[in-house]
């Protein structure tokens, strides 16, 4: 018989990692997801149209908790899962606690940030102690995030597994040209060029107020390039809109909130920039491994996973936290010098293979619930 696995996720709409993984899983266990957010998610309708075990609970925060709670719960106790794997903060305060009362004995969370209560957000450290008490098992999704849990929130190191997200590289070596052609028109209808891109979320240790005034300085140079600044949203936002209105025309700049094929949007792009403030900042950062794969050549600061494989010239072109001058000079070195961008994009992406194999993480998952 095979083993019930119910996955718990709050506040996804559309996210490739969950699918590649229902994909894989499926055969071998009997799954189930709870979707904790704003129903009718593509996750949602992903998992549907694969016949997948999906149910979805409305939620917008606090003021739902308890009945989310409580609806969580009753789905336990009635399909009475070998395995809760919960992902993300919501999901793993609800899932984990309704497991643990309805008895569920194996109860897994994926931790998928680092210090951003201690930093950010004090009064989330409870709630991240009661979610290290409440598993039976963490998956830490590099090693700042494992030294996190072990050394600053003293989780016994036994309780913590080091996985790293595995990708579907293909997806990003291979996109559909004729997607790529599309994203092309759609955001560079004027082909201008260099295009500088940037895919991430706009809160403060993400770097891009550090990106923004490097970019302006490359215009002096490149008077056509075009700044893309994608997944355009987050607490951080009016900050960054002020920025470019100071220091970049309107023409030299473009906004995505929201881009559904991201393995394209990548080859739009001919230089790559992501720049976290701090190297703790990123609990992994999938961006470092999709730029990479997708063959981009990129500028990066060490934050997360990138401390782990990315090496100055070999794969990327790293820079200082914090430092617009570095930025800027690394995006001008990468477009005069094609040789340089050419070994590190070669190396990049026989680097990103090395580590980051689809297989490797559900081999190491499925290790997990076997035990």
């Amino acid at each position: 018989m095979r083993k019930k696995i119910c996955f718990i996720i709050s506040n996804i709409d559309k996210a490739l990692a969950f699918e590649w993984t229902a994909e894989l899983l499926k055969d071998h266990y009997d799954l189930s997801f709870i979707l904790i957010g704003k129903p009718g998610s593509q996750l949602a309708l992903f998992l549907q149209k694969n016949s997948i075990s999906v149910t979805e609970f409305a939620y917008s925060g606090k003021r739902n908790f308890v009945k989310t709670f409580f609806k969580t719960c009753l789905y336990l106790f009635k399909n009475k899962p070998d395995i809760v794997h919960t992902h993300l903060l919501d999901a793993s305060l609800i899932g984990l606690t309704a497991a643990l009362v309805t008895g569920v004995k194996k109860r897994i969370y994926t931790r998928h940030h680092s210090d951003y209560h201690f930093v950010y957000a004090p009064q989330g450290i409870k709630y991240d102690k009661w979610c290290n008490l409440a598993a039976t098992k963490i998956v830490a999704i590099s090693k700042n995030v494992a030294n996190l849990l072990t050394e600053r929130e003293k989780v016994p190191a036994n309780k913590v597994t080091l996985i790293y997200h595995g990708f579907n590289l293909q997806l990003f070596e291979q996109p559909d040209p004729e997607t790529v052609a599309q994203l092309q028109q759609r955001y560079n209808p004027q082909n201008k060029f260099p295009v500088v891109g940037v895919i991430a979320r706009q809160t403060h240790f993400k770097g891009i107020q550090y990106i923004i005034p490097a970019f302006a300085k490359l215009l002096q140079i490149y008077p056509t390039a075009l700044l893309i600044l994608a997944n355009a949203h987050g607490d951080f936002e009016a900050e960054i809109t002020r920025l470019c209105s100071e220091m970049l025309p309107a023409t030299s700049i473009c906004t995505i909130k929201f881009e559904n094929k991201i393995e394209s949007l990548y080859q739009i792009f001919t230089v790559y920039v992501h720049t976290p403030v701090t190297a703790s900042a990123e609990a992994f950062g999938q961006t470092y491994v999709e730029a990479l794969a997708a063959g981009i050549p990129s500028v990066f600061s060490l934050s997360g996973i990138a401390a782990e494989f990315i090496v100055h010239e070999r794969n990327a072109l790293v820079v200082p936290f914090c430092n617009t001058e570095a930025i800027f000079l690394a995006i001008q070195k990468l477009l005069s010098d094609n040789e340089l961008s050419q070994h590190l994009v070669a190396q990049g992406r026989q680097d990103v293979h090395r580590y980051f194999e689809l297989q490797t993480m559900i081999n190491k998952l499925t290790s997990i619930y076997n035990a």
